[in-house]
């Protein structure tokens, strides 16, 4: 099969590019420490929906630095409790899905949540200087700042609070959660079950944010990881402190994370994605030693993978 990035054998063994900050663990303790202190001041609103077997309402939370954070929920009507649920993370940029499409979940008899990313295409919002969207930039937000005002950073806490939040739903079996998004979504999914260990299961579709300096070796920072060059082009033309800039990113690159994931993992890559290149995957999922597997899409790249969502339905309906 046509080749891009490494052989596949090579992949089963790679091991990430991009550093880890000596105090990555320590950083991320505190930032759940912070986490655990926010007043989480959860709202609920009926939203009206034709789906006669659904119950659908607003979910709004504070999250932390004060932004109020907005989610799609969704129950089963008269489903018996406690049952499963199912977090789902958006692609970058984007927001959660349609009602209709997690309607399905809904159907197998789960409850689910499905967050708007803060600042990005949704209804949450982003409290970094401006009230509203900002949409784009959000991987190198903070990069000239103090780590801990990585937007990621962020991110990565709100994506645990609501899947904390649709723990403590009294319809909900706290123990059987799934987690499951692509692309940003698939990046959030392994930042999520890595942080929150009471998620059993996990679906990461070729997962972002991971080994970012990768990316850059293989001149592929273009689409979503554009940024990236631009930061460099504007701010450190000369790369006189490019090597500050990968280790800083190094707090929000999941597959450092990825190590503490417990949840049994499924996980799936096109090997000709060149947005989200198969290295920068594998970087994440070889250092995952929870159970996992992986479907291997050869001849696709960061697009719709045939099958792949009733493999996830699949996975989840069995597991939990």
């Amino acid at each position: 099969m046509p080749v891009f990035d490494l052989p596949l054998d090579e992949l089963r063994t790679y091991a990430g590019r991009n550093p880890r900050p000596e105090d990555f663990d320590v950083y991320w303790a505190d930032a759940l420490a912070e986490l655990a202190a926010v007043d989480s001041d959860v709202g609920l609103e009926a939203v009206p929906h034709p789906a006669a077997y659904a119950e659908c309402f607003d979910l709004t939370f504070t999250g932390v630095r004060g932004a109020r954070v907005y989610a799609k929920y969704l129950r089963p009507r008269g489903a018996p409790a406690p049952h499963p649920a199912v977090a789902i993370f958006h692609g970058y940029s984007g927001s959660s899905p349609d009602w209709f499409r997690l309607l399905p979940y809904v159907a197998q008899g789960f409850s689910v949540v499905a967050l708007d990313c803060r600042g990005q295409g949704g209804r949450s919002v982003d409290v970094g200087g401006v009230r509203g969207n900002t949409l784009h930039g959000h991987i190198v937000r903070g990069l000239g700042d103090d780590p801990r005002n990585l937007a990621f950073r962020q991110i990565f806490l709100d994506c645990v609070q609501v899947t904390q939040i649709l723990m403590t739903q009294p319809e909900v079996d706290a123990a059987r959660i799934g987690v499951t998004g692509a692309s940003q979504g698939g990046g959030l999914t392994l930042a999520c079950a890595a942080l929150e260990p009471r998620v059993k299961l996990a679906a990461p579709v070729y997962p972002f944010l991971t080994d970012y300096l990768r990316v850059w070796e293989m001149d592929l920072a273009t689409d979503a990881y554009e940024e990236l060059r631009d930061y460099l082009r504007r701010f450190d033309p000369t790369h006189a402190d490019v090597a500050t800039m990968f280790r800083t990113l190094g707090y929000i690159d999941v597959q450092h994370l990825a190590v503490r994931i417990q949840a049994e993992v499924l996980m799936a890559t096109g090997l000709m994605d060149t947005v989200c290149p198969p290295s920068t995957q594998f970087a994440a999922y070889n250092k995952i030693t929870a159970p996992k597997r992986m479907v291997l899409y050869p001849d696709f790249e960061h697009e719709t993978l045939p099958q792949l969502d009733d493999r996830i339905l699949a996975f989840f309906a069995v597991g939990l």
